[in-house]
């Protein structure tokens, strides 16, 4: 069931260890079928170097496992919900990667200090408020996804537009049209995420500004508005 989809998801997540997002296990990236209302999701704690296509489980989008001998991530709920809240997204990224894990804990946003982060997200990197100890012993994994997808909401925030979050105290999550680009936003995050915590840490005398609105509005929408003129687009 779902083979290429499972090649799909098994490569997005074997970029994981490439691109040096995670150490150990400690991340998960997923995929979806939207027609089939099921997504592939990698096992829990199955080392990288071990995982092989056919690992993949096969999911729901209730969260229960369709197909696969192994036992899902454990984050699988979170996967789950965001799919639900967020229709146009194709594919799910967790980590606990360096520097955006750092924002996390420290409960920040990410600025939008520069054009790096602009051209992939439309302001700043949102941080999620803290789970309630409801909210953690009811369903933690199910109430993170509540709480991020929440906050977009409450916030105003498109979801193609910041295709990123930080969970506070936990990680980062990214997404996007499927699960390879999903690792790419994850990429990026954590490449701003290193920028602009260097950017505060330089000794400096006037408060940092963030970058200008304009360009800001510049950059992004020159990739991804109605008249986006980067790249070779389609021929």
């Amino acid at each position: 069931m779902l083979k290429h989809l499972k090649q799909q998801v098994y490569e997005a997540n074997m970029m994981l260890p490439q691109y040096h997002l995670v150490t150990f296990t400690w991340g998960n990236v997923s995929g979806i079928d939207r027609e089939r209302g099921l997504f592939v999701i990698k096992p829990s704690g199955v080392p990288y170097e071990e995982l092989k296509p056919e690992d993949m489980v096969v999911i729901d989008l209730e969260g229960n496992k369709v197909e696969g001998d192994l036992n899902p991530s454990s984050d699988t709920p979170t996967h789950a919900e965001l799919y639900r809240r967020f229709p146009d997204i194709g594919g799910v990224v967790h980590t606990h990667s360096r520097w955006a894990t750092i924002w996390a804990q420290a409960g920040r946003d990410i600025p939008a200090y520069g054009t790096t982060q602009a051209d992939y997200m439309y302001g700043a990197i949102p941080c999620a408020r803290d789970l309630t100890r409801e909210e953690v012993e009811r369903a933690y994994e199910l109430e993170t996804g509540r709480v991020i997808a929440s906050h977009f909401e409450d916030n105003g925030i498109n979801p193609n537009y910041v295709p990123c979050v930080l969970a506070r105290h936990h990680g980062p999550f990214a997404w996007g049209k499927d699960a390879k680009e999903a690792v790419h936003n994850a990429v990026v995050m954590e490449e701003v995420a290193m920028m602009a915590w260097h950017t505060e840490a330089l000794p400096q005398q006037q408060t940092r500004e963030c970058l200008p609105g304009y360009v800001l509005e510049k950059h992004f929408m020159r990739k991804h508005g109605p008249n986006a003129y980067y790249g070779q687009g389609k021929k």
